[in-house]
């Protein structure tokens, strides 16, 4: 008789997810995840396969957080600068009692160049920013609120790559302060 699971996979998964994005793929063992994770090592590959299948979840797991948790804020919004002020709080203070930074962002500068599989899950994640991006800058245009001189797709790769760059100085001892100031020069560029 096969006996039940002891553990929320999305919990255990989140563990992991936290592991990775604090110490990067490489630094991290499977014996750190096990005991991080809190299953038997048996559980850990029955359940979620190997390391690396398991570090893919972990980023898919963060990309779907993220994902709702800046989709929220945008429709809780009032304004397209609005949005984009929250996009671009969010991304530089995080949440509260998560690793600064992004997992995204750090997997890519440590794996993508070798690893195609992170290269591809970077490259969707920078793809469904820009679509969220373009998609606050229409609004913006729409309004009023942004400047027409450019093209909205043009200019949520611009954002993207500014977000991109957000996030990988938020890992580092960089004041918010600056980060915040960035982030406002980018958005009075698109206001015009």
């Amino acid at each position: 008789m096969a006996r039940s699971k002891e553990f929320e996979e999305n919990a255990v998964l989140d563990k992991a997810m936290r592991l990775f994005w604090e110490q990067g793929y490489e630094k991290t063992s499977m014996t750190d995840l096990v005991e991080h994770m809190g299953i038997h090592r048996r559980s850990l590959y029955d359940t979620f396969g190997d390391k690396h299948t398991l570090f893919l979840k972990a980023m898919d797991r963060f990309g779907d957080k993220i994902n709702a948790a800046l989709a929220a804020g945008v429709k809780r919004s009032k304004s397209a600068a609005e949005a984009l002020q929250f996009i671009f709080d969010f991304i530089i203070d995080g949440e509260v009692d998560l690793p600064s930074g992004c997992l995204m962002v750090n997997s890519a500068v440590e794996l993508a160049a070798r690893d195609a599989d992170v290269d591809a899950k970077f490259t969707e994640a920078c793809t469904i920013a820009e679509q969220q991006l373009k998609e606050i800058i229409l609004w913006g245009q729409r309004d009023g609120e942004f400047a027409t001189d450019y093209d909205a797709g043009e200019m949520a790769e611009y954002l993207q790559n500014v977000w991109v760059g957000l996030r990988a100085m938020a890992r580092t001892s960089v004041a918010k302060e600056k980060l915040h100031r960035i982030a406002n020069t980018s958005i009075k560029l698109i206001e015009g």
